[in-house]
């Protein structure tokens, strides 16, 4: 079974329709023993790092999902929920992400010329940088859909695929048993079906 955390701030209908649709069981839960009880978990998220991390903390989760990272259970985190990976977030000040991946998270809009448009909305390619199981049904130059104005940074030895919108963007990270990606693949077609197929066989 796989955990989607309800936190307040996830896209959770169109996450929880294409876990359905590839034969994942899926639960949309927060509660803890759930969490506990599951094989994997999905963290999503939309909107801004502040308000996320602080909705997160307050389900009381947070020791929970350290435990559970801990023991190696497989935790995926999407967009935001990605960047709440991290150690750190830029976002309107700075605050401290689950630390699970080592990185922060940066102002796209400080690094990219004034002429381009942020947040990134739309389809980019993938360059796939390392085998991963996430990236078992993928192949180089697959398009996927992002909705971001941050991106995450000093974190190169995690990325398991980018893509460029000027800058360098990581695409899919992972740390051992965490994983993120930075777009949608419930939105982004049969390339993010397959992306959450993929997570769910492993």
């Amino acid at each position: 079974m796989i955990a989607v955390i309800d936190y307040g701030v996830g896209n959770l209908y169109s996450l929880t329709a294409s876990l359905k649709f590839i034969g994942a069981d899926v639960k949309v839960t927060s509660d803890a023993e759930d969490l506990k009880k599951a094989d994997k978990i999905i963290l999503p998220g939309v909107g801004a790092f502040e308000d996320a991390i602080k909705k997160l903390r307050a389900t009381g989760l947070v020791e929970t999902l350290d435990q559970l990272v801990a023991e190696g259970k497989p935790m995926m985190g999407i967009c935001l929920g990605m960047q709440l990976l991290f150690e750190k977030s830029y976002e309107y000040g700075e605050y401290d992400g689950l630390g699970y991946i080592k990185g922060c998270v940066v102002s796209m809009r400080e690094r990219v010329s004034d002429d381009l448009k942020v947040p990134q909305i739309g389809w980019n390619a993938l360059e796939i940088k390392k085998d991963d199981v996430l990236t078992k049904y993928i192949k180089d130059g697959d398009h996927v859909y992002f909705v971001h104005g941050y991106y995450a940074d000093e974190c190169e030895e995690s990325i398991v695929a980018q893509t460029n919108y000027e800058v360098t963007v990581p695409a899919i990270v992972r740390n051992g048993n965490v994983c993120g990606t930075q777009f949608h693949p419930e939105k982004s077609g049969n390339v993010g079906l397959s992306i959450l197929r993929a997570f769910n066989e492993a």
